[in-house]
């Protein structure tokens, strides 16, 4: 899979978030996608003390989530840690790992946050952005935003806003457990997200996308089996 580089990486962190804003009038919150077939999880790791950068993209049948194909990338990490700027630390190695895909997928569910970020511009927003592909934030943690109580039910969401504004969901995609928050990243809605990630379940609380890539990116080489 070809991709186009739509800017520079060796960006100061006042650079970055600059461009975030930019980049985020661009982000379309609404369904614009046909028939979805392939799911992909993406997520990174670090190895060597944060120096590496590892990256994995996790392709998936739909319905049946079962694992179609992976790609693992390295690259030396070059942008440092900061708040909000996850995705110019993660994703040089995110993209190159999607670029080793022959086809790419329908659907991403990113590990992170979509527009629930302070300058719209999440991780799932910006790959979304420079793939042109639907993609939804799913994130362990809130970065920002209020909700209410979210119904111990699964299933069960309540909206998550910012400045009077509806950013994700606040999603219990099992009792008893912590919820998710979910984000459209780009060329999807809110509603539309919550379904797909929920239809991206089995028994976890977190998609079969999430956990097979999460797996790829984080844990030691050896044999893949299902996570």
């Amino acid at each position: 899979m070809r991709i186009r580089q739509r800017h520079r990486w060796d960006l100061t962190p006042k650079e970055a978030m600059a461009l975030q804003a930019r980049l985020a009038a661009e982000v379309v919150r609404r369904d614009d996608f046909a028939a979805i077939g392939r799911v992909a999880g993406v997520d990174a790791g670090f190895e060597e003390a944060g120096a590496t950068t590892r990256a994995a993209v996790a392709v998936l049948a739909f319905p049946s989530l079962q694992l179609e194909t992976s790609a693992i990338a390295r690259l030396p990490t070059r942008f440092p840690y900061v708040p909000g700027l996850l995705s110019f630390r993660e994703v040089p190695a995110v993209l190159a790992a999607i670029e080793q895909l022959a086809v790419p997928p329908d659907l991403l569910l990113c590990d992170g946050q979509g527009i629930a970020h302070p300058r719209r511009l999440g991780i799932a927003s910006h790959l979304g952005l420079l793939l042109d592909i639907p993609a939804i934030g799913v994130a362990k943690t809130r970065l920002i935003g209020t909700h209410d109580a979210v119904p111990d039910e699964r299933g069960a969401w309540v909206p998550l806003e910012d400045r009077g504004e509806v950013i994700g969901a606040v999603l219990r995609t099992r009792r008893g457990v912590k919820p998710l928050y979910i984000s459209p990243g780009h060329r999807i809605g809110l509603e539309s997200s919550v379904a797909w990630v929920m239809a991206c379940l089995t028994r976890f609380r977190l998609p079969e996308t999430t956990r097979w890539a999460h797996r790829l990116a984080s844990e030691k080489p050896g044999k893949t089996t299902a996570p």
